[in-house]
């Protein structure tokens, strides 16, 4: 929840959506959404109010709103990083729309809309022979989100193709960083820290040859089918790799590969993941977590970092 001005906790009262709805005017949005309907976990309780923002400008006026009247809200990309709570999110949870969901190419430049996923991306830069994201082609998240959390594979990480980013700063308003300013490093960027909106992405390539690209496009993909765990729903790598190791190491030298809590098990095939087998509660995956958490440090003296980010009401 967010403070507002007089530093008291903000609580919803029985007619704040329909006055944000009233002042904002979005096109679509719903009540009391399932976050289990939008996160490749499946699990998360109801979302107070989701509004779609189709332009940049109901973006800005619905989150300025947000803020000037204390309530709470979140931009959800893909859903693929994120373990939403069991008792939901009290406030806003926006999703990016329809111009938000565009691509060209300009050259060796391809410029995307935050809301558009990765590997449709890395498709679009195969079909026309610029080389430089085949390592992204697996990873099943938002152009926006990948920049947010500078997400990265097999040694490659946006922060080498990002050219130039189009934000929206809340009480600030739009602005362009440039690749300098992005303030990227391992699974961070600047946006995180300014809780800067990413609207756009402009990439930079290079040239290459359509038949090489693909090629090593499915040899990572064939390379993470074989290793990950993608017949269950989860959330990727739960946990940060450690200096110098690596998560699933460590989790598995602590004997905890294949433990589980209620419905949520630390994946046989890949002791970074945590899986949901069906019908897995946020509770036991945040269970296991601590207990994975603490088991590794107990063996081997390392606190793991969560890489998912956890969200909701308790």
């Amino acid at each position: 929840m967010t403070s507002d001005e007089k530093g008291e906790l903000w609580m919803p009262g029985k007619d704040w959506r329909a006055e944000l709805i009233a002042a904002v005017q979005p096109e679509n949005y719903r009540y009391d959404e399932p976050m289990s309907r939008h996160t490749s976990f499946r699990i998360g309780g109801p979302a107070d109010l989701m509004i779609e923002v189709e332009t940049p400008d109901e973006l800005a006026r619905t989150v300025e709103y947000c803020r000037k009247s204390g309530i709470f809200w979140f931009l959800l990309g893909r859903g693929t990083n994120l373990l939403v709570k069991d008792e939901g999110i009290r406030g806003v949870v926006l999703k990016l729309g329809r111009e938000f969901s565009r691509i060209s190419v300009e050259g060796k430049k391809i410029r995307v809309g935050a809301a558009v996923s990765l590997a449709k991306v890395a498709e679009q830069a195969a079909r026309n022979g610029l080389a430089g994201l085949e390592f992204a082609s697996g990873i099943p998240g938002s152009v926006g989100g990948a920049v947010f959390m500078n997400a990265g594979a097999y040694g490659r990480e946006m922060q080498d193709v990002v050219s130039a980013v189009h934000l929206y700063r809340p009480g600030k308003g739009f602005s362009i960083y440039r690749r300098e300013k992005l303030g990227f490093s391992y699974r961070s960027s600047r946006l995180q820290t300014e809780e800067a909106i990413c609207l756009e992405v402009v990439l930079e390539l290079a040239a290459g040859e359509e038949a090489q690209i693909r090629q090593e496009m499915g040899e990572l993909n064939s390379r993470r089918r074989e290793k990950q765990p993608m017949e269950y729903p989860s959330a990727g790598s739960v946990f940060k790799r450690p200096p110098g190791d690596f998560a699933g190491r460590l989790i598995e030298e602590a004997g905890l590969k294949g433990k589980q809590v209620g419905q949520a098990q630390v994946a046989p095939k890949h002791a970074g993941f945590i899986i949901n087998l069906g019908g897995a509660a946020a509770q036991d995956v945040l269970d296991l977590m601590a207990l994975v958490r603490e088991e590794v440090h107990r063996k081997s003296g390392v606190w793991l970092e969560p890489e998912i980010r956890v969200l909701g009401d308790d």
